[in-house]
């Protein structure tokens, strides 16, 4: 059986805000670790039916990026229900609210 490992490394500052993420993956062509501005991991527990999540963001994760990051999260999102559940309607519905979100979230900015 082919095994793969992620690791995620996580700088923080002395009140404990991330400064750096860093991740890297065994079966990923880049010999350097990957710097990123935000992550969000989620795990499913089965046993307890329960998301157990981490979500992280450093200091220079802009809001306009946070927005763009969210947008593509829930669009992602979307796509990986669809071809768990083929559920197009509520696929489409997911879809429809993360545009809606990303126009809301440009024009708040604009304020």
């Amino acid at each position: 059986m082919e095994q793969s490992r992620i690791t995620i490394d996580v700088k923080l500052d002395h009140d404990k805000i991330p400064q750096q993420i860093l991740w890297n993956a065994s079966s990923s062509s880049a010999e350097d670790a990957q710097a990123a501005k935000a992550m969000m991991l989620a795990f499913w527990d089965g046993k307890e039916k329960s998301a157990l999540r981490i979500d992280l963001w450093t200091k220079e994760m802009m809001m306009d990026e946070m927005g763009d990051f969210f947008y593509q999260t829930f669009m992602t999102m979307a796509d990986t229900y669809n071809r768990a559940t083929h559920q197009k309607e509520l696929v489409d519905d997911l879809k429809k609210f993360a545009a809606d979100f990303y126009a809301r979230s440009r024009k708040l900015l604009e304020k």
